[in-house]
């Protein structure tokens, strides 16, 4: 829903200069608006999507913390959701990314790319899937009082910080420098990341599924890695779609699983050649998917920070992570 005249020459939203900013993993700033940091291109996307967006009670809207196993959980949600009309043989996940099949609502849906969002919305085939970034504070009211079912992944903060940075850094070569380790680790401790504080990210999709678990489920990557059958059963059903006995005795969840793992979707041309947009290449979004990995990067004084900052920030909450090193 941005107009010319609302956006700078690098696209970022005019209302972002009269926020407060700090240096950003991603981009050169992140402006404090509505309680969290947000990159100055999707501001305009964000606030289009709180005023227009209208949830209908079939929707459901895949939320995560950036590098959480966003794209993992995209593409299985996509194809349990649709498996009624597409084999796995000729399954558009062979030749489409995820985030090209489900749209990000702040950064696709309600920005330039579409020309007229609502319209585009209404023409949708139901049930209508999304994905956002946007924390559950600042999502419009028409989807969280409305029967829309929110499904959300988050990870372990040690593996989403080495996953991001990695990330962004890839995102940043098209124009800034690569930010050092030791500097984007500061940012986040101080929570100052796309969509963060990630502490305050994850709390609010926790605390709303800990309130309605049937209107949100959370789950955490590492459950999913470690037992990937059993919650693409419980994600089937929570969505209202369960698996069939008959469906489970030919081996239908095994072949989604396999359509839709890491290794699978890494090596499909579209993952290796394609682009999402012009800033981003599809084979940014599939580097490891391992768990475990950041203690090849972290320092002993930089383990004893972050563990500190997880254990105040989700302190009484329930939440916790199993962090092996």
């Amino acid at each position: 829903m941005a107009s010319a005249d609302t956006k700078d020459a690098n696209g970022e939203d005019k209302l972002a200069y009269s926020l407060r900013r700090e240096s950003g993993l991603a981009s050169s700033y992140l402006y404090l608006f509505q309680e969290f940091w947000c990159p100055g291109i999707a501001i305009e996307g964000v606030k289009g999507f709180q005023k227009y967006f209208q949830a209908k009670d079939n929707d459901v809207v895949v939320a995560s913390f950036p590098k959480t196993g966003t794209t993992w959980l995209i593409a299985l949600t996509f194809a349990i959701v649709n498996r009624q009309y597409f084999s796995t043989e000729n399954h558009p996940l062979l030749t489409s990314n995820p985030h090209t099949l489900v749209p990000c609502l702040e950064f696709k849906i309600f920005c330039d790319d579409i020309h007229d969002p609502v319209l585009h919305l209404s023409n949708m085939l139901e049930p209508r899937l999304f994905s956002t970034h946007t924390p559950f504070t600042a999502l419009p009211k028409s989807i969280t009082e409305s029967n829309a079912k929110i499904v959300y992944i988050c990870r372990n903060p040690f593996d989403t910080f080495i996953s991001a940075w990695t990330y962004f850094n890839k995102i940043r070569s098209m124009s800034l420098p690569a930010l050092e380790l030791e500097e984007a680790f500061e940012m986040y401790c101080n929570g100052i990341v796309s969509f963060g504080p990630w502490w305050s990210h994850m709390l609010g999709y926790w605390k709303e599924s800990m309130a309605r678990p049937n209107k949100v489920l959370f789950l955490k990557y590492e459950d999913l890695k470690e037992n990937v059958n059993f919650y693409v059963k419980n994600i089937a059903e929570f969505l209202g779609c369960p698996f069939t006995a008959e469906e489970e005795r030919v081996g239908e969840i095994e072949s989604i699983i396999k359509l839709c793992s890491f290794e699978k979707m890494k090596e499909l041309e579209v993952n290796i050649s394609g682009k999402l947009d012009k800033f981003i290449d599809n084979k940014f979004f599939f580097r490891k998917g391992e768990i475990g990995d950041w203690v090849n990067y972290f320092s002993p004084s930089m383990v004893n920070k972050l563990s500190k900052i997880i254990e105040e920030k989700l302190c009484g909450s329930g939440l916790s992570f199993k962090i092996c090193s």
